[in-house]
Formats: structure tokens, C-alpha cells, sequence
């Protein structure tokens, strides 16, 4: 099953996110990609704590007050920006985990920890 068909029969007001990718830092701060819509998402907002993906090998515990469900596709590493437009506000991704269906047609996806 894809994420897609996943959503159409489970999900009955899946959500529309801008992502702008992180793409490293610069002189004068992170430096993002233009912004993308990415859909069709499932977006939750329960707080939970993560570990924060980071470059080193230490990384951190932070807390998550939102996880977002989206498309394999999905291009959003730690560090990206989420707008969830219905709210207008904008978090960064502290982790991102790939979801695979390992052979028993699971529907894949990418799930995004949002700050």
C-alpha cells in the first residue's frame, strides 16, 4: 500500500506542509531552500522527547511539540524549517526518521520531529 492510498482510506483531513530544506550554514546563519508544499501529511501534536539529530556524533535530548507524518519523497533534514500554514507557525526539525515497509506493504513514509 503507498502512503498515498494509506491516507485516502484512513485519514479524512490529511494536511498540507512548507518545507524549506536545510541546506548548511553560511556567514550569516543556516541557509534554507526556497520554500515547497508537501502533502498529503498527517500532522500530531503531542510532546514527546526526541534525541535532536545533530552533525556531531553527541546530539541532544530536545522535546517535540509536534511529529509530522509525510511522503517518503519528503525532503526535510534536522535543521529544515515546517510551516504548518493552518497555524502559521514555523519549527524546526530536530529529527527525522525513515519509516520503510520491509517487505510487508506497510505504507512508507518519513516522520519529521518538529521543536
Amino acid at each position: 500500500m503507498t502512503w498515498e492510498e494509506f491516507i485516502e482510506l484512513h485519514i479524512p483531513a490529511p494536511r498540507t506542509i512548507q518545507v524549506q530544506a536545510y541546506e548548511g550554514s553560511g556567514a550569516y546563519g543556516d541557509v534554507h531552500a526556497a520554500p515547497v508544499d508537501v502533502g498529503p501529511c498527517v500532522v500530531d501534536d503531542t510532546t514527546r522527547r526526541v534525541v535532536v539529530q545533530t552533525q556531531d556524533a553527541e546530539g541532544a535530548e530536545g522535546v517535540s511539540s509536534t511529529t509530522v507524518f509525510a511522503p517518503m519523497a519528503t525532503v526535510a533534514p534536522p535543521g529544515s524549517l515546517v510551516t504548518l500554514p493552518w497555524t502559521n507557525r514555523t519549527a524546526k526539525v530536530l529529527a527525522v526518521s525513515v519509516m520503510e515497509d520491509h517487505g510487508l506493504g506497510l505504507p512508507e513514509h518519513v516522520e519529521l520531529s518538529l521543536e
